[in-house]
């Protein structure tokens, strides 16, 4: 234990075993789970305090192996190798269903002198299949306490706190692993040289390769005539067989099946939903009940929210007293944040839905099912993680590119992620749509939807044509395939995956609605005043919008966009937006509030009737269309460009992505509009 009451434990575990669970569970937070590999891709830490001591819990990315093949699996095994003395011990979990591949890495561990807590999760799982696993034998033999959770229904949490309160982390003597004869002379000339008592981490120095420049010295000093013979990935090889032998010995005296005379549900969903030609089917079924839920159930909450702001802006425009505050509040501040919440919504809808499907298993099957669509194009199936994961942000999409092995699947992967159509663009879509699609049904599904849809199909597919134009000029470092297991269906647990869609909406909102404050402000003062006034008319009053500086910025960007459809106030909308692609809305509903003297009025009524000095309609057909595709295509958000900084470490490959992503969005647009207008 740690002085002033504080210990540090790590999490550890097989990708989707359950650790981000049991994270959740431990320290009361809301880290996002799913029932598929690859969730977590980085160490993600919390605290909890039980009997007056305080716990800090890391949640490492799950890994197969100590040999990492991947940036995740990287990134743990330097945690745990190179932070021994300043962790307490590690939590271990088990997957019920999947203890022979899971003690792979416990034994590895273990062989480290590293203490552990052994977990048994969803133990409920595997007697549903007729497996019965002797806890007790299955203890004794690992020689190691074993605590049975399941961390969705906070079963075990309790045991857990205490074990961990109690120090009941046990440090094994005796190693699990034998090094083989031929070697055994060598680990341990280098070991005794190099000072290291435990045999097993010079191993695992020589396997993993990674400080061979010091070993050889050594061997130089020790005179060892074998030691080029030494192979790190032979090594591994070796290393691996030997270990599943002993883990098949020590299974086959603590598990027991029953026969099965029936076949599981798994297996019978399975032959429709991994089907070469049915699964896809009902994949896009799944979607477009998903795309006519966000119209459909988001209508009322939707009205509620922008009746309330109305309202709102016209009780700020009565009761506060006149000049430039009451405008800044009533027709900057109030419209502009009132125009992103109202998609609040729409957004939770989406994500609910999201995280139901990853909840149950099913999202492990769209990885499987997409493998064979993805391959030609130069991706694998562990690239639909990151693809479906910008749906709701593109942001933890590309960090979630790290459990991809091969490193030109993963920079395909993080270059095309920003076209996937993600939270953000929601609004500007919606409201776009609203506009232009009439309220009419096709097969009793809405028209909106049917082009919301559209969108989320067309992002996709431009992911895909773009990455096999970029496969032809990245060059190949490698071929990998796809192995997976598929993870049994779960009954999702709704109340819980609510709470986390809650947390995301409030989080979308607070993080938007800083932006929207900002901005709003901005353009409220820009739109205030104008470069005719004179230094007493200041502060008294306030220009038309067409005379205000903000006007003669749009202006005078009007011949760029012009071609496009667009008038000065998009083009101000553009702008901003290259902030998040979600402040457009916020920008367009300031920018109506200000010219319109009605705050009862709707945003969308006000856009709706809008038109040009020639009398055309501002938001027609065509400038719709222009709008949706120009964001379908840009990259409009600062920070998505920060993280593919940061994962590629490459300007060159993120000027790359900018410059393809706004040329494509500029020309694609500007062909549209022509075509259409």
């Amino acid at each position: 234990m740690q002085g002033n009451h504080k210990k540090q434990i790590l999490l550890v575990g097989n990708p989707n075993v359950g650790k981000s669970t049991v994270f959740n569970a431990l320290c009361n937070k809301k880290q996002k789970t799913g029932n598929y590999a690859g969730v977590t891709v980085a160490s993600h830490s919390g605290f909890y305090t039980y009997k007056n001591e305080e716990v800090e819990v890391v949640d490492l990315p799950g890994s197969y192996s100590i040999y990492p093949s991947s940036e995740d699996e990287a990134i743990f095994s330097k945690f745990v190798m190179e932070n021994q003395k300043d962790y307490a011990g590690v939590i271990y979990i088990l997957e019920a269903l999947s203890l022979k591949r899971g003690l792979l890495l416990f034994q590895q561990i273990q062989d480290l002198g590293i203490p552990m807590i052994l977990v048994v999760n969803q133990i409920d799982q595997s007697e549903r299949r007729g497996i019965s696993i002797d806890i007790d034998k299955f203890s004794k033999t690992l020689g190691i306490k074993i605590i049975r959770t399941n961390a969705k229904e906070q079963i075990g949490i309790e045991e857990l706190k205490e074990a961990v309160f109690q120090n009941n982390f046990v440090k094994i003597s005796t190693q699990s692993f034998e090094i083989p004869s031929e070697h055994k002379d060598f680990i341990h000339k280098v070991a005794s040289h190099k000072g290291i008592e435990n045999e097993y981490k010079t191993w695992l120095t020589l396997s993993l390769g990674t400080d061979l420049g010091k070993i050889n010295s050594v061997v130089e000093q020790i005179n060892e005539p074998d030691s080029k013979s030494l192979v790190p990935k032979r090594l591994q090889v070796q290393e691996t067989v030997r270990r599943y032998q002993n883990i098949d010995g020590i299974l086959s005296n603590v598990i027991s099946k029953k026969p099965q005379f029936k076949e599981l549900l798994t297996e019978k969903l399975d032959k429709i939903l991994v089907h070469k030609f049915w699964g896809y089917v009902v994949f896009m079924m799944i979607l477009l009940v998903i795309f006519q839920s966000v119209f459909f159930l988001a209508e009322y909450p939707m009205n509620w929210i922008d009746e309330f702001f109305a309202w709102l802006s016209a009780f700020t425009a009565e009761h506060l007293p006149e000049g430039p505050l009451n405008s800044l509040i009533s027709n900057g501040i109030v419209p502009g944040i009132g125009g992103i919440v109202i998609f609040a919504p729409q957004i939770g809808i989406l994500l609910y839905f999201l995280y139901l499907l990853e909840d149950s298993g099913y999202m492990a099957r769209v990885v499987f099912l997409m493998d064979r669509l993805l391959r030609p194009f130069g991706l694998n199936g562990k690239s639909i993680v990151p693809l479906v994961s910008g749906t709701a942000c593109a942001i933890p999409a590309v960090i979630s590119t790290r459990n991809i092995e091969n490193l030109k699947e993963r920079l395909l992967t993080i270059l095309v992620t920003p076209f996937m159509t993600c939270s953000a663009r929601l609004p500007v879509y919606s409201i776009i749509i609203g506009l232009i699609i009439s309220d009419g049904t096709f097969l009793g599904i809405k028209y909106k939807a049917l082009v919301l849809m559209a969108m989320y199909l067309l992002g996709f597919v431009v992911a895909l044509l773009s990455a096999a134009v970029l496969n032809r000029f990245i060059k190949n470092k490698g071929k990998t395939y796809l192995v997976m297991d598929l993870p049994t269906y779960k009954k999702p647990l709704f109340g819980y995956d609510f709470k986390m869609v809650l947390g995301k909406v409030w989080d979308f909102i607070t993080g938007a609605g800083k932006i929207i404050f900002i901005v709003s402000i901005i353009i409220w003062f820009l739109s205030y005043f104008g470069p005719k006034q004179n230094p007493d008319q200041f502060v008294a009053t306030n220009v038309e919008l067409d005379h205000s500086y903000l006007a003669k910025m749009g202006k005078g960007i009007e011949p760029v966009i012009a071609p496009l459809g667009y008038d000065w106030k998009m083009g101000v909308g553009i702008l901003t937006s290259f902030v998040a692609r979600e402040v457009f809305v916020g920008t367009m509903s300031t920018l109506y509030s200000l010219e319109d003297d009605a705050p009862e009025v709707k945003v969308i009524d006000k856009m709706r009737r809008d038109v040009k000095p020639n009398g055309e309609k501002v938001f027609s057909f065509a400038t719709g269309v222009s709008v949706l595709l120009f964001y379908a295509f840009a990259m409009q958000c600062v920070s998505t460009l920060a993280v593919v900084y940061r994962e590629t470490k490459s300007w060159k490959w993120t000027a790359l992505q900018v410059s393809m992503m706004t040329g494509l969005a500029y020309f694609v647009s500007m062909f549209a509009y022509q075509i259409l207008k």
